[in-house]
């Protein structure tokens, strides 16, 4: 039997993979060092002020936390005047801060997992978390240099805490966080995509690539067919959080081998209140029938394992894991 890291491989490069995958069971997930133990994120029913000066609250029955942005709370209140107001978490910390968590990371058995760094938010999400959804679209036509520019920044900021990452943890594997379109589209078109936010993403997944991370998953629970070619050509090797909106087995015809798919079952459809185990039963036996054993592996769309009601995402890995038994 190949252990979890080793059916995953098998099933992203069209091998031999002897089961589905289960959601996130391949990862084991690292994300506290001294840059996020400075940098709180709020547990549920709280609000913080994250290193960036962002407050952010987390409600409940919510499967994450948002931003505020009324305008006492706005980072950023005029696009062109950022340089005043950002600045990001400092990572000058010393080095025997990073040594205190490396034996959390050698504990982990990387024959079984890929030791996970996971990254949250991206670069397009920082954009907005500092002044708005609303704000930030429309910077991106009224002042697209100063956008560039905060660009810029958050993107040279990700590239220094990536390479103390990679000198201290070695991760095999990066899971980043960016949502980059509603369920219905994305948010920008994909020449403004390709034009503002590829360059970043080339910088950031090329360097994690040349420092010895073997695979790169990108997480955007959206509408984001349109940019699997972008996706392609920044490195990206998974494509987690596809909803069923994005035609998934269309895109497995169309680029399987290039990239993987990870999803196909939507929170919105299955975590709800008045979930049921023949909900969930359905909705995994269609996710595995019409996408098939290769370049997929079926899951919750959510950015990382768990549910928002109690019981969901472990209903889903035992409907994953029957569905292994009819189809391997």
């Amino acid at each position: 039997m190949l252990t979890k890291r080793q059916n995953f491989l098998e099933t992203i490069r069209g091998g031999n993979p002897d089961r589905f995958v289960q959601n996130f069971e391949a990862f084991t997930f690292i994300r506290d060092n001294p840059v996020t133990a400075n940098n709180p994120r709020p547990k549920i029913g709280e609000t913080v002020v994250n290193g960036w000066g962002v407050t952010i609250t987390y409600r409940e029955n919510t499967p994450g936390p948002f931003p505020v942005h009324d305008d006492a709370h706005k980072v950023i209140k005029d696009i062109t005047r950022w340089r005043e107001v950002v600045k990001h978490p400092r990572l000058d910390y010393p080095q025997e801060e990073w040594d205190k968590y490396k034996p959390m990371v050698e504990a982990i058995d990387r024959n079984e997992t890929f030791v996970t760094q996971m990254v949250a938010p991206g670069v397009f999400e920082m954009l907005h978390y500092l002044m708005g959804m609303e704000d930030c679209m429309v910077a991106f036509y009224e002042e697209p240099e100063a956008v560039k520019e905060l660009i810029d920044y958050i993107t040279e900021y990700e590239l220094e805490y990536a390479r103390l990452v990679c000198e201290n943890f070695h991760p095999d594997a990066l899971f980043h966080h960016d949502d980059w379109g509603s369920q219905d589209s994305t948010f920008l078109s994909p020449d403004m995509f390709a034009e503002f936010i590829m360059p970043a993403y080339k910088k950031i997944y090329g360097f994690y690539k040349s420092h010895g991370v073997e695979l790169i998953v990108h997480h955007s629970d959206s509408y984001a067919a349109t940019l699997v070619p972008y996706m392609i050509e920044m490195g990206i090797d998974v494509f987690q959080g596809c909803t069923t909106q994005n035609n998934v087995p269309e895109l497995i015809r169309k680029y399987g081998g290039k990239i993987s798919f990870m999803g196909n079952i939507n929170n919105s459809v299955v975590d709800v209140p008045n979930w049921t185990r023949e909900l969930v039963a359905r909705e995994v036996e269609r996710a595995c029938t019409e996408c098939g054993k290769l370049y997929f592996i079926p899951g919750l769309v959510a950015g990382g394992p768990g549910s928002v009601y109690p019981g969901v995402y472990e209903a889903v890995n035992e409907e994953i894991r029957k569905m292994s038994a009819k189809m391997f």
